[in-house]
């Protein structure tokens, strides 16, 4: 009991830790899996585990007996990879660009077979195993790439390559891993004769019927509320369990290609909760990788270790790290728009992840069950591939970028709160001015609109850790609340200035506080006499953004007092010299304005004679006072 609540309780700090100190959680959950596992024979005074995952009779100590633990392992990392398979969208990959298309076919097939020819040369095993041993490195994976990437500014096009390679190679990879440990598995005992491609053709053939039967089956049962909303999460999870089994008792080994399967065609089928079902297997892996990895590491024994305590070992990771993924990156980017410099870091960022190292221990246990020779290798390999990419990354990322000039000294990107009709407006004026602009909406209809004219944006709630988790967001540093309820703007100004507004944060002020000139809150937008209402009237009325020539700070002033007296004209920005835009803020009259910037303006178009007037007026009211 104190073991089991021990790993739980392990894991889920683990996770904090990773969360607290923004590293992958994969890091901290295996090295506490080692330490109470094969590390802890080396400072216990009986010399056995802290943790000992498999029930040993002699010393009546352990947790699963006979194969139970391989039975939990195989059903978690089935859980993984369904979700895993969600999150894979059809349109997402032709959507993306040539260069993250490349990244996960000729980058794959790079990896595949420089990772295989590495291992068969430096360690003698089979080519199956060393085929095996490549397939499972080949992924990468969000989970471990965001929280390197996410506090590292830089360009847009390079965060958005990595975090798409990593959401989209993450099931191809365990797909491909699957297929080739099936392979291997089918032919073992039959030196791959007729009847061994006959059993791999019944794997696929079992594996990709169920899958694809009943992801079909479940979203029908889903679109029509067949199943009580209360039940579907977890109904979901009693059918993914139900394919894998069954698909195995047909056809041996098919089951994690099934849920694979069935995890990628119901992700790409319109279903009204599949947000809603994400979630909930998204806090449900959480929970199986915090005891999957700690059991798996502990699981490890030291014999294990010895067997990658040489050279070859290092020989082997220098290969991964500064050839093979290197080559597969210059191979995919080439004609593309990359500079040389965003090649470099893109080769260096390249960690493994959740999948490779979870599916390598299960095809591992069951490989050296079986008798296979070589398979004693595979987990320690992984895991040594798994941790040595991790570290390296999360410790030189940051480092490498400044070195390769990849990394943004000044965040100019904008993230506006709202995509209604005026955010929509004001945000295709920010992408013409060639500023990176980000809207997000809770709205679907907004933020479809948005997408429609061009401008990045994101269906999202203000109340969601998931923009913070974006790291194609980590060139933004301008926060704009804009949305018509006052309670939203003010949580996201307090939630997300930190990370989005180092360099200004700003939200619409509020109907009390228009009414109260007194009541100026210091991240005001544009004006204190105007709130969401009256601007989304005017630009209704004048949808169009005007820009007028200053003649230096007493002209914006006179033009700012114009805009109080008129109804019909609202600031927006300050543009300088440089064609550079600063927001107003409702304090307006603390803008730096020297001969030469402009007045960007919402509403109708203020007319010369506008400007002369207001003049003469503030020279005839001189006048008296004098």
């Amino acid at each position: 009991m104190v073991e089991l609540a021990g790993i739980i309780i392990l894991g889920i700090i683990s996770q904090w830790f990773a969360w607290k100190f923004k590293i992958p959680a994969i890091l901290p959950l295996i090295l506490v899996g080692l330490a109470v596992g094969p590390i802890a024979t080396l400072y216990t005074e009986d010399g056995g585990k802290l943790i000992e995952p498999i029930w040993n009779a002699d010393s009546e100590t352990g947790l699963f007996p006979g194969e139970s633990l391989f039975y939990f392992v195989s059903l978690a990392i089935g859980v993984i990879l369904f979700e895993g398979g969600l999150t894979l969208k059809k349109g997402e990959i032709l959507n993306v660009g040539p260069v993250i298309v490349k990244l996960i076919t000729i980058a794959v097939i790079v990896t595949f077979i420089g990772g295989g020819i590495a291992a068969y040369l430096l360690f003698g095993l089979s080519w199956q195993i060393s085929f095996l041993f490549a397939a499972l490195i080949i992924v990468t994976g969000p989970t471990v790439i965001t929280p390197i990437l996410r506090n590292i500014p830089l360009k847009k096009d390079v965060s958005a390559i990595l975090k798409w390679e990593g959401i989209l190679i993450d099931p191809i990879g365990a797909l491909v891993a699957v297929l080739v440990f099936e392979f291997i598995a089918a032919g073992e005992g039959r030196e791959y004769t007729r009847t061994a491609f006959i059993e791999f053709g019944k794997i696929v053939l079992f594996g990709f019927t169920f899958g694809f039967t009943f992801a079909h089956g479940l979203a029908f049962c889903i679109k029509k509320n067949v199943i009580p909303h209360y039940l579907l999460n977890v109904f979901t999870l009693a059918t993914v369990l139900g394919v894998f089994v069954l698909s195995d008792q047909f056809a041996h080994e098919s089951g994690l290609l099934a849920v694979v399967i069935m995890g990628m065609v119901m992700g790409n089928i319109n279903l009204p909760n599949i947000k809603e079902l994400l979630y909930f297997k998204e806090s449900l892996s959480v929970l199986l990788i915090s005891i999957l990895f700690i059991l798996l590491a502990a699981n490890i024994n030291m014999e294990d270790l010895y067997l990658i305590y040489n050279l070859n070992a290092v020989v082997l990771f220098a290969v991964i790290v500064f050839v093979i993924r290197p080559a597969g990156v210059f191979l995919s980017s080439m004609s593309s728009s990359l500079k040389f410099n965003e090649k470099l870091f893109i080769s260096w960022v390249g960690p493994r992840g959740i999948v490779a190292a979870g599916i390598a221990s299960l095809f591992g246990i069951k490989l050296a069950s079986q008798g296979v020779e070589g398979a004693e290798y595979i987990t320690p390999l992984v895991f040594m591939i798994v941790l040595g990419t991790v570290l390296l990354n999360a410790t030189t990322a940051r480092l490498f970028a400044k070195l390769v000039g990849v990394f943004l000294k000044h965040s100019s990107g904008i993230l506006i709160v709202g995509a209604s009709g005026l955010p929509r407006l004001i945000g295709a004026y920010l992408k013409k001015n060639k500023r990176h602009v980000v809207l997000v909406d809770s709205n679907v209809m907004n933020v479809r609109k948005a997408r429609e004219l061009g401008i990045d944006a994101f269906e999202e709630n203000v109340y969601s850790d998931d923009l913070v988790n974006n790291i194609e967001l980590n060139d933004i540093g301008y926060l704009m609340a804009m949305t018509g309820n006052s309670d939203v703007n003010k949580t996201a100004i307090d939630r997300f200035q930190k990370h989005f507004g180092e360099n200004g944060s700003f939200r619409l002020v509020s109907t009390d506080e228009m009414q109260d000139p007194e009541n100026n809150p210091k991240e005001g937008l544009f004006s204190q006499t105007d709130d969401y209402i009256k601007l989304t009237n005017l630009a209704r009325l004048h949808p169009k953004i005007h820009e007028i020539d200053l003649n230096g700070k007493e002209h914006y002033e006179g033009l700012i007092e114009i805009t109080k007296s008129n109804n019909e004209i609202i600031p927006l920005f300050v543009k300088n010299t440089k064609g550079d835009l600063s927001i107003i803020p409702s304090d307006s009259m603390s803008m730096e304005i020297e001969e030469g910037f402009k007045l960007v303006y919402l509403g109708k178009e203020i007319e010369v004679g506008d400007t002369e007037k207001k003049q003469e007026i503030e020279e005839r009211m001189v006048k008296d006072e004098e």
